[in-house]
């Protein structure tokens, strides 16, 4: 006869092991459900998020790589990130590189400055203009429209990935337009593409206490909507790893998705999603909050593969190898990434918060093919500019 505690000890482990069987088999249904192209709904991404073995997750989430972007190239581009201006009202709190109009070390970019900066980008190989900066409220619609049409009559072969939801809610509120009136004008003043700025978490819980003067959830996604509708390419991004939830960050997943989904057929929609960790060095967040990035490789890895499994209408998934460095960047094109992102000749706002990760053209080829791939120079709307590399 067993004694009481052995009893006692057996009925446990028999409790641990049914209940570690009942968790593997749940997991292997969503795999089997993502692989079989369901979406997966909130409660069920978040599960396989938090629950699911790393190895597998990145195996279902490689397979779907190579079903959205088949065989081994990997893409990666050459662009200039120019900050317009650092002067921006919004002063959100994992943002270091703001400033207020009065401040000395505010600024607004010359035509001089982009000369420079646009001459050295086409030395370099690369034609594509990211134009980034604050919310000036010294700068109206009419600014940016005379700006994006000299740089295009000056450079006609420069492409503008340039602004961002923010920005275009802020000029629309400032113009008395409605987002759709202001992409078509910035469209035709020479804008390319709109990159997916701003997007943070898309979760308003979150915006109010990381950047509560910024574009609220709906706005950032119902300017996505116009700009998908007028078939400008767009991508989208997440900065996670400050104040979110994990629920929060799979509920980003499925709102990009839903606008995805929503687009008309044949439109370019988003062309990629992007994410990345908070960069925290220096910021309100970490000196006045003591929210600091803990984000770790295998968190990161985690994230990308479960973005590539939640995000089955985005054909492609960007590593931030600027974020997270060559290792951590390597791994995700095992587990969902097709794409590396730019050599990036020029990056302040990441950089400011403590990023390092910058490489040249050689070095970022360089990752790719350690990592077992081949190198593969695109465009912005993800188009090869030129033959296979080797």
């Amino acid at each position: 006869m067993l004694k009481a505690r052995k009893v006692n000890k057996l009925l446990i482990l028999f409790v641990i092991k049914h209940y570690l069987c009942a968790a593997m088999k749940a997991y292997e249904k969503l795999i089997e459900k993502a692989l079989t192209e369901g979406y997966l709904n909130l409660d069920e991404g978040l599960s396989l998020y938090l629950d699911a073995p790393l190895p597998e997750l990145m195996a279902a989430a490689h397979i779907l790589r190579q079903k959205a972007v088949a065989g081994n190239r990997v893409g990666w581009i050459i662009d200039r990130n120019v900050n317009i201006t650092n002067v921006c009202f919004s002063q959100c709190k994992f943002c270091n590189f703001c400033r207020k109009a009065n401040d000395a070390e505010a600024y607004i970019t010359s035509h001089e400055e982009y000369t420079i900066k646009i001459r050295e980008l086409f030395e370099r190989g690369g034609n594509q203009l990211l134009l980034q900066g604050g919310m000036n409220p010294g700068l109206g619609l009419e600014y940016y429209e005379d700006l994006f049409s000299e740089l295009k009559t000056r450079f006609p072969a420069l492409k503008l990935h340039a602004l961002g939801p923010p920005e275009v809610v802020y000029l629309a509120q400032k113009s008395s337009l409605s987002y759709r009136d202001v992409l078509i004008r910035l469209v035709n003043s020479g804008l390319d593409s709109l990159p997916g700025a701003g997007a943070e978490i898309l979760a308003d819980r979150v915006r109010k206490i990381v950047s509560p003067a910024k574009a609220t959830t709906e706005q950032w996604l119902n300017v996505m909507r116009e700009a998908h509708r007028l078939n400008l390419p767009t991508s989208a991004t997440m900065m996670f790893g400050h104040v979110e939830t994990p629920g929060e960050r799979i509920e980003h997943l499925i709102r990009l998705r839903e606008v995805q989904e929503e687009k008309p057929e044949g439109s370019y929609g988003f062309v990629t999603f992007v994410p990345w960790p908070f960069q925290d060095e220096g910021t309100v967040l970490a000196l006045k909050h003591n929210i600091r990035s803990r984000v770790t490789i295998i968190d990161y890895v985690r994230l990308v593969a479960v973005s590539r499994i939640m995000l089955t209408n985005i054909t492609n998934i960007q590593s931030s190898i600027l974020t997270v460095g060559k290792d951590a960047a390597m791994m995700t094109l095992h587990g969902g990434a097709n794409d590396l992102g730019s050599v990036m000749i020029e990056e302040n706002v990441v950089s400011a918060a403590g990023s390092n990760g910058m490489l040249n053209a050689e070095q970022l080829q360089m990752v790719i093919r350690d990592a077992g791939f081949v190198p593969q120079q695109r465009n912005q709307k993800y188009e090869a500019v030129n033959k296979l590399e080797t």
